[in-house]
C-alpha cells in the first residue's frame, strides 16, 4: 500500500510516499480502508528535527476516517463496513496511507464529509484533552483559526464558556462565525484583551503575554510552545514522549452528538492526494491554513 513518511530530518522536501505492507487489526483494534486522513501539525517539527526522541523512518498521521474492512479480536459493536474516524497508536501512527488500523473510533456523523471526519480525530482529542484542564467561564485561545483551534472554539462554547480568539484580521469574520469574539495577535494583545479565566495556546510563541493575560501559568495550557517550562506552563501532547497526558478519547462520542445537532463543524483548510505530502507540509508551514490540512485517498 502507499503511506506517507520521511527518512530523514529536514524541510518539507523529505517527505515522500513509499510502498509498505499492509496493517492488520489486532486484539481491541480496527482497520480501516482510509478515505480520509488529518495532517498533524505536530509532525512538522518531528520532520524538521526541531523535536527529537521519534524513530526513523517516521510514518506519519495519526486520525483517520474509512470503511471498516478488518476487526480484532474483542471488538464488539462494529462491523466491517462501517464508517468510522478514529486514531491510530500514538507510537505506530501511519494513518497517512491507504489502509490505517485505529485503536479509538467512533461511528462518522453524516453531517461530516469524508474530508471533515479525517481531520477531527486528532483535533477533538487535543481540544477535549486540553479543555478539561482548564477552567470555564471565558477562555482566550491563542490560535484559533487553525485546525485544533476552530474545534477548541466550538467545543469550549458548547460547554457554556466564553471565548475570545485570536487570529490575523483575515480571519476574523470565521472566528465570529464560530461563536468567538475576535482579535489579532501580537504586540498590544495584553492591552486588547483582560480578564479570562483560562488561556489555550494553540499557536506558541506568546507565553509572557498569555501568562499576563490569565494571572498566573497554572491557568495557560499550550500545545505547541516548547518553552512552556521555563514559564511554569503545562505543554500538553499524547505522543509516546516522557510526560504525555492521558488521551481524551471520550470526546470523540461527545463530538458526534454536537455533529449531529449541527454545533462542531470541522473547517477544512485544504486537502491533497498522498503524492503531494510535501505541499502539505509547506502550507502547514507557512501558518496561513485556516482549519485542518486533510489528505484525501
Amino acid at each position: 500500500m502507499k503511506a506517507v513518511q520521511f527518512d530523514q530530518y529536514g524541510p518539507p522536501s523529505v517527505v515522500h510516499v513509499v510502498d509498505v505492507a499492509e496493517p492488520h487489526a489486532g486484539p481491541g483494534e480496527i482497520r480501516v480502508s482510509v478515505r480520509a486522513s488529518g495532517f498533524s501539525a505536530g509532525e512538522t517539527a518531528i520532520r524538521s528535527g526541531a523535536r527529537k526522541g521519534m524513530r526513523l523512518p517516521f510514518r506519519t498521521g495519526y486520525d483517520a476516517a474509512g470503511v471498516v474492512d478488518e476487526v480484532g479480536d474483542g471488538v464488539t459493536g462494529i462491523e466491517p463496513g462501517a464508517h468510522v474516524f478514529g486514531m491510530t497508536d500514538a507510537n505506530r501512527r501511519g494513518a497517512n496511507a491507504e489502509y490505517a488500523v485505529l485503536v479509538h473510533w467512533a461511528v462518522k456523523p453524516d453531517a461530516w464529509s469524508w474530508a471533515e471526519a479525517g481531520g477531527a480525530a486528532g483535533a477533538v482529542e487535543t481540544a477535549t484533552r486540553v479543555l478539561d484542564q482548564l477552567p470555564g467561564g471565558t477562555i482566550l485561545v491563542h490560535g484559533a483559526a487553525g485546525g485544533v483551534g476552530a474545534v477548541a472554539v466550538q467545543l469550549a462554547i458548547a460547554r457554556g464558556a466564553t471565548v475570545i480568539g485570536t487570529a490575523s484580521p483575515r480571519n476574523h469574520d470565521f472566528l465570529r462565525s464560530l461563536g468567538a469574539e475576535a482579535t489579532a495577535y501580537g504586540p498590544g494583545l495584553v492591552d486588547r484583551v483582560r480578564s479570562v479565566d483560562a488561556v489555550f495556546d494553540c499557536a506558541g510563541g506568546a507565553l509572557p503575554d498569555l501568562i499576563e493575560i490569565a494571572g498566573e501559568p497554572a491557568r495557560v495550557v499550550t500545545i505547541t510552545d516548547a518553552t512552556a517550562p521555563q514559564h511554569g506552563v503545562h505543554f500538553s501532547h499524547s505522543a509516546a514522549l516522557p510526560g504525555a497526558d492521558p488521551l481524551a478519547v471520550h470526546g470523540l462520542a461527545a463530538a458526534v452528538k454536537l455533529a449531529e445537532e449541527g454545533r462542531l463543524k470541522i473547517p477544512v483548510a485544504a486537502t491533497f492526494p498522498l503524492s503531494e505530502a510535501a505541499a502539505a507540509h509547506e502550507l502547514s508551514e507557512s501558518r496561513h491554513a485556516r482549519g485542518k490540512i486533510v489528505y484525501l485517498n
